[in-house]
């Protein structure tokens, strides 16, 4: 048996993630129930629970694959021959459509929901994808790097940004107090906080 062989368990489970995927975009996720994913997946009930005690621990596995795809994994190199507002602005860009997203936002919903009365769970959550390095902070070391931007605590830097962008593109969606943005409106916004990051952070050669 080699390393990369997968149980029938990592199947199943494979399986109920596919499952929730496909269940929440065409039911949403209060519209889906255990028995729906166990159905779809064509696996027991008992089986769903035993890789996922509740609906919010799967909820928060699909925000964590969400992030890992759309802030961890993109191909975003640092191109030392490039402007820099742009190659900013496209990262910023890759983040406001990762945080409005329809997806992200009706499983941030649900997962905020679950652990309201529990901050500290919420908190762990939440750290647990913050400690991962971003695309943002690799590029951000090469710039400094190559002498382009100057800054001494880049966690600072990023955190700077988030607030920026969640601000704007996150938690007014989140609570539905504005309307969907816009692509204007996304590269608006992207544009107008990779200005405010330069103008900081930037070095003029």
């Amino acid at each position: 048996m080699t390393s990369t062989t997968r149980t029938r368990s990592d199947v199943k489970r494979d399986a109920i993630i596919q499952a929730a995927k496909h269940a929440f975009q065409e039911f949403g996720v209060n519209g889906t129930s255990m028995d729906k994913l166990a159905e779809l997946a064509n696996v027991s009930k008992r089986t769903v629970y035993n890789h996922f005690s509740a609906k919010e621990e799967l909820v928060m596995h699909l925000i964590k694959e969400q992030w890992q795809s759309a802030l961890v994994d993109i191909g975003a190199p640092y191109n030392p021959k490039a402007l820099l507002a742009d190659q900013l602005t496209d990262l910023i860009m890759a983040d406001i459509n990762f945080m409005s997203g329809d997806e992200h936002l009706e499983l941030a919903r649900v997962a905020i929901g679950h652990f309201f009365y529990e901050p500290n769970r919420l908190k762990d959550e939440v750290a647990q994808l913050q400690a991962q390095e971003k695309a943002m902070h690799r590029w951000l070391k090469a710039a400094k790097k190559d002498n382009r931007m100057d800054f001494d605590d880049i966690d600072q830097v990023v955190e700077e940004l988030d607030s920026l962008v969640k601000g704007q593109c996150f938690w007014p969606q989140l609570f539905k107090l504005e309307d969907p943005l816009t692509e204007a409106r996304k590269l608006q916004i992207a544009k107008g906080v990779t200005e405010l990051i330069l103008c900081r952070y930037g070095v003029n050669t």
